[in-house]
Protein backbone atom coordinates (compact mmCIF):
# COMPACT_ATOMS: atom_id res chain seq x y z
CA UNK A 1 0.00 0.00 0.00
CA UNK A 2 1.70 2.88 -1.41
CA UNK A 3 0.03 5.15 1.39
CA UNK A 4 0.91 3.12 4.55
CA UNK A 5 4.01 3.51 3.40
CA UNK A 6 4.31 7.15 3.19
CA UNK A 7 2.18 7.32 6.81
CA UNK A 8 5.26 5.03 7.72
CA UNK A 9 7.55 7.13 6.57
CA UNK A 10 5.91 10.26 7.92
CA UNK A 11 5.56 8.57 11.78
CA UNK A 12 9.59 7.82 11.39
CA UNK A 13 10.42 11.75 10.87
CA UNK A 14 11.37 14.07 13.81
CA UNK A 15 8.83 17.40 14.64
CA UNK A 16 11.04 19.85 13.00
CA UNK A 17 10.99 17.01 9.60
CA UNK A 18 7.60 16.85 10.10
CA UNK A 19 7.11 20.54 10.02
CA UNK A 20 9.44 21.45 7.22
CA UNK A 21 7.54 18.57 5.03
CA UNK A 22 4.13 20.17 5.85
CA UNK A 23 5.79 23.88 5.16
CA UNK A 24 6.69 22.23 1.55
CA UNK A 25 3.38 20.69 0.87
CA UNK A 26 1.83 23.80 1.45
CA UNK A 27 3.91 25.60 -0.82
CA UNK A 28 3.29 23.00 -3.55
CA UNK A 29 -0.46 23.25 -2.91
CA UNK A 30 0.07 27.33 -3.80
CA UNK A 31 1.55 26.82 -6.67
CA UNK A 32 -1.15 24.14 -8.07
CA UNK A 33 -3.82 26.53 -7.37
CA UNK A 34 -1.94 29.36 -8.81
CA UNK A 35 -1.51 27.22 -12.26
CA UNK A 36 -4.58 26.37 -11.72
CA UNK A 37 -6.13 29.75 -12.09
CA UNK A 38 -3.91 30.40 -14.63
CA UNK A 39 -5.03 27.25 -16.31
CA UNK A 40 -0.91 25.83 -16.74
CA UNK A 41 -2.30 23.05 -14.40
CA UNK A 42 -2.08 19.34 -16.00
CA UNK A 43 -2.96 17.08 -13.59
CA UNK A 44 -5.63 19.09 -11.23
CA UNK A 45 -6.16 15.97 -9.35
CA UNK A 46 -2.57 16.35 -7.69
CA UNK A 47 -4.47 19.53 -5.84
CA UNK A 48 -6.34 17.18 -3.90
CA UNK A 49 -3.68 14.67 -3.49
CA UNK A 50 -1.84 17.33 -1.59
CA UNK A 51 -3.92 18.16 0.65
CA UNK A 52 -4.70 14.61 1.74
CA UNK A 53 -1.35 14.84 2.32
CA UNK A 54 -0.98 18.07 4.23
CA UNK A 55 -3.81 16.51 6.46
CA UNK A 56 -1.86 13.04 7.10
CA UNK A 57 1.32 15.04 7.95
CA UNK A 58 -1.02 16.97 10.18
CA UNK A 59 -2.68 14.21 11.43
CA UNK A 60 0.89 12.49 12.50
CA UNK A 61 2.13 15.79 14.38
CA UNK A 62 -0.58 15.81 16.51
CA UNK A 63 -0.29 12.06 17.19
CA UNK A 64 2.83 13.23 18.44
CA UNK A 65 1.95 14.90 20.76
Amino acid sequence: MKINKYVEDLRAKSAAELNDELVAAKKELFNLRFQNATNQLDNTSRIKEVRKNIARIQTVMKEAR
